[in-house]
C-alpha cells in the first residue's frame, strides 16, 4: 500500500511510511509564518496499518472532510483520526487566515452516501436552510477561500469589509451573522459558539471552514456578490 500524498498551493508532498510529516509554521510542510499558528500543528503517521491525521497542537482545531462534503470531523487539540476515504480536505484557520490541504490516499475504507456517518466527533451533513441574505453573508466572508484554484489560503475579511463589500450596515451584518451562527450551532455545529449564551470570536472564521468544506456555498455562489454589490456613486 502506498503512502498518501498531501497536495498544498499546487505542490505535492511525499509521506514516508514509519516517519511522522508534521505540518505547522515550522515543519516538513510550513503552512505559512503566521504567528498564530503553531510551530508543529497537525501530523499523519503510520500506525497498525492506518494512516492517522493527529491534533499535536493546544490551541487550534481542524475541520476534516470527505470529498463530497457529507462526513466531517472537528480536530480538536489532541485529537486523531484515521485517513479512510481516498481524498480528506483539511481546513484550519490561524489569526484571520483559512488555510487548506488535501490528504490523498490509493487506499478507500470507506464509501460516502447520502446518510454517512463516521464515529464520535464526526458531523453528517445535512440540508440546512439558508436565507438569501445569510447565504450572501457567508459567500462574503468566503470569498477568497472560494476562489483559490487548488487548496492554499486565504483571508477572511474584517466584518466591517464584508458589510461594505455588500453594502450592508455594520449593524445589520452582524446581526445576520449572528442569526446565522445560531441557526448552525443548534443543528450541531461545533466551534461557532463560546460558551453558554455567547458566540464564539474566531465565529467567522469557522463559519468559513464549515461552509466551504461541507459545500453549503461553492465557487458558483460567488455571482451572488456580483449582483449584490452596491453600485458606484455617480458623479
Amino acid at each position: 500500500m502506498k503512502a498518501p500524498r498531501i497536495e498544498f498551493c499546487g505542490e505535492w508532498y511525499d509521506l514516508t511510511p514509519g516517519e511522522p510529516f508534521f505540518v505547522g509554521r515550522e515543519s516538513d510542510l510550513v503552512i505559512d509564518e503566521n504567528p498564530f499558528l503553531h510551530r508543529r500543528f497537525l501530523s499523519i503517521s503510520q500506525e497498525n496499518g492506518l494512516w492517522w491525521l493527529s491534533n499535536v497542537g493546544n490551541l487550534l482545531a481542524a475541520t476534516v472532510t470527505d470529498t463530497t462534503g457529507q462526513v466531517q470531523a472537528w480536530l480538536a487539540p489532541g485529537a486523531r483520526l484515521p485517513v479512510v476515504f481516498p481524498e480528506l480536505q483539511v481546513m484550519f484557520s490561524a489569526g484571520s487566515t483559512t488555510y487548506e490541504f488535501t490528504i490523498h490516499s490509493e487506499s478507500e475504507y470507506f464509501g460516502t452516501t447520502s446518510l454517512t456517518t463516521m464515529q464520535a466527533g464526526t458531523t453528517t451533513v445535512g440540508p440546512v436552510h439558508l436565507t438569501s441574505s445569510q447565504r450572501l453573508l457567508i459567500v462574503a466572508l468566503a470569498e477568497n477561500v472560494l476562489k483559490q484554484d487548488s487548496p492554499g489560503r486565504g483571508e477572511i475579511p474584517a466584518s466591517a469589509d464584508a458589510a461594505a463589500r455588500l453594502g450592508w450596515t455594520q449593524t445589520a451584518f452582524n446581526r445576520k451573522l449572528d442569526n446565522v451562527c445560531d441557526k448552525l450551532d443548534r443543528i450541531g455545529v461545533r466551534g461557532l459558539r463560546g460558551g453558554r449564551g455567547k458566540l464564539a470570536t474566531g465565529r467567522r472564521a469557522r463559519l468559513v471552514e464549515y461552509a466551504v468544506s461541507s459545500r453549503l456555498v461553492d465557487a458558483a455562489d460567488l455571482v451572488l456578490l456580483d449582483r449584490e454589490a452596491p453600485a458606484p456613486p455617480t458623479n
